[in-house]
């Protein structure tokens, strides 16, 4: 049962209607249904990956950064793991710490364990043999991704060439042409021949997706990966890694900062802050159930498209220092339920039912609640 303390009918706000919530909990309970998936995020059988304890910081000359703090999760075949809050919070470092491509200087500890296989310690040539076969990436910048010296079809068949050496050059070639088509590439096969600069802004992000499934990875990681487009093909992309997911089975990892996008592709949601997961829940426990007062402010700073004279409800300040963190909860500097305990002491992990936790000191006080009032 969920805390009567803490849940006061909470209802969503910002760009996800009422309306949308619907389709949202039809689309959790269309992949319950998938093979080895069980009911609101407590699927059946085992995961694919499994992340305990992890840390990643980095030495700086300000003192050592503490990017990610104490990070768990598990991902599943065939669900999706939002994992949304502010530039800095650790989103991006926690993704690129998974597929081995953090910076020289990164001490990474805790546990990675994909298909029980520990990914830690591995050096970089064992992880890339991982990179693309099993772990494959799409990242926010299309531009980054893409060499623009090479065709589409060059750049997409390095991977089936890297980690499939015995295809045919035909056998590369109609893949190639299958996963242009897979992501709605008009006249793929013409394409194949054309190069990045040929292409929008998000035909090159659908090209880069189809680079990401060309070895059929069992995980793929998103980070920001619809930033720079504009809203109808956002929308496009979007659906697109939706209808993948299905096809494929595969595990994702949506990174993000805009819930409205949560809202559409995920089943599960970590919202992180300084590094930490400070709510963890299903979508339907994140967005009906609020109970940090951080993701109060995630959605409190969201547009209502339901009243457009409502007025934007900003986090004020800014996010703390990794190298000087606040000696009690991260957030109280910023918190407007923040007690003279919130600075003193460091939240603990909260179990408010089987699929939804939070961190914050207030919340078995008897009394409090976080309200999101409609703007």
């Amino acid at each position: 049962m969920f805390r009567k303390t803490m849940m006061k009918n909470n209802k969503s706000k910002g760009s996800v209607s009422s309306e949308h919530k619907e389709i949202v909990r039809d689309d959790i309970l269309q992949y319950e249904l998938l093979e080895g998936n069980g009911p609101k995020g407590a699927p059946k059988g085992d995961p694919i990956m499994q992340v305990r304890d992890l840390h990643v910081s980095f030495a700086t000359e300000a003192g050592v950064c503490r990017a990610v703090r104490g990070v768990n999760f598990d991902l599943w075949r065939g669900r999706t793991l939002g994992i949304v809050g502010e530039s800095g919070s650790g989103k991006s470092v926690t993704a690129l710490s998974l597929i081995g491509l953090l910076d020289d200087n990164a001490k990474v500890t805790g546990s990675i364990i994909m298909n029980g296989e520990e990914l830690i310690g591995k050096t970089d040539e064992e992880m890339s043999e991982i990179r693309g076969e099993r772990i494959a990436m799409v990242f926010q910048d299309p531009l980054s991704a893409l060499t623009p010296m090479f065709t589409i079809g060059d750049q997409i068949a390095e991977g089936l060439i890297t980690h499939h050496p015995d295809m045919s050059k035909q056998q590369i070639h109609d893949r190639c042409v299958e996963l242009l088509d897979l992501v709605g590439i008009p006249q793929p096969e013409e394409r194949l021949s054309s190069f990045p600069h040929q292409f929008s802004g998000g035909m090159k992000q659908r090209v880069v997706i189809a680079m990401a499934l060309a070895c059929n990875p069992k995980l793929l990681l998103a980070d920001e990966p619809t930033t720079a487009l504009d809203v109808t093909i956002q929308a496009q992309v979007l659906e697109t890694m939706k209808d993948l997911r299905k096809k494929f089975g595969s595990a994702m990892i949506m990174i993000t900062h805009d819930l409205g996008i949560i809202a559409e592709v995920c089943d599960e949601v970590s919202v992180v802050y300084a590094g930490q997961i400070v709510e963890h829940g299903t979508l339907e426990d994140i967005f009906n159930h609020t109970m940090h007062p951080y993701t109060e402010g995630l959605f409190g700073s969201l547009p209502n498209i339901e009243d457009r004279k409502a007025r934007l409800q900003p986090i004020p300040g800014l996010m703390p220092d990794p190298t000087n963190l606040p000696k009690g909860c991260p957030f109280s500097p910023r918190c407007k339920y923040c007690t003279e305990a919130c600075k003193k002491d460091r939240p603990e992990k909260k179990w408010a039912s089987d699929t939804h936790y939070v961190r914050c000191v207030r919340y078995e006080e008897p009394g409090f609640s976080i309200e999101r009032s409609e703007q």
